[in-house]
């Protein structure tokens, strides 16, 4: 199966209100996993006319308002109307394909992708029609839950943590906490958890 690890950074938690100050999707293949360095990466920061946001996303993002304000050409900054058929035109050029209405329906992943990212690509100018996820989403945090322990899903930290990797902090940027995404979910591409799952009675059996 082929997916897109989407990450956003935003000025705020509410999409009807706050904006997409970045967006990063890298694209990753489970039956060919390539090294994590050279998986297809697009990345995009959003120059709105005004910037409206909380103080702790805004201050959590200073890096990357530091570099929308410059006046200076990049082709990585885009306004959002721009966002999405930039990324349409990314992911035709790795194979996806359009359906029967030229749009591109891609299965995505990411930490809170569906209670979060989601609400905000969905304001997106061409969502539905250029681009749009698949009704079923990969969250890694559902593969790092502790059933008889935790009283949620466990946060990307939490889940770096119950993963070994060697430093379990959050970047905050959108192409690092993608590339997070796919290292989570590839220790499950050779072992699904339903194959770790013993059906009722089996054990009786043996």
């Amino acid at each position: 199966m082929r997916y897109i690890s989407l990450d956003l950074e935003t000025s705020g938690g509410k999409p009807q209100r706050h904006q997409i100050l970045e967006l990063a999707a890298v694209v990753e293949d489970t039956k060919r996993p390539r090294p994590l360095t050279d998986l297809p990466v697009f990345r995009r920061a959003v120059r709105h006319h005004e910037y409206v946001g909380t103080a702790g996303a805004l201050a959590l993002n200073a890096r990357l308002l530091e570099e929308l304000a410059r006046n200076e050409p990049n082709p990585e900054i885009c306004p959002p109307e721009e966002l999405l058929p930039q990324l349409r035109e990314f992911l035709l050029a790795q194979g996806f394909k359009a359906d029967k209405h030229n749009c591109v329906t891609v299965t995505m992943a990411g930490k809170n992708i569906a209670s979060f990212d989601l609400g905000f690509l969905r304001e997106l100018p061409g969502y539905g029609t250029l681009v749009r996820a698949e009704p079923a989403m990969l969250d890694p945090a559902a593969f790092y839950l502790n059933w008889k322990k935790d009283s949620r899903l466990p946060t990307m930290s939490i889940c770096k943590a119950r993963a070994k990797f060697e430093d379990n902090t959050v970047a905050h940027e959108a192409v690092a906490d993608a590339l997070d995404v796919i290292q989570l979910l590839r220790p499950f591409y050779e072992l699904p958890m339903y194959q770790q799952v013993v059906p009722h009675g089996t054990e009786e059996a043996q």
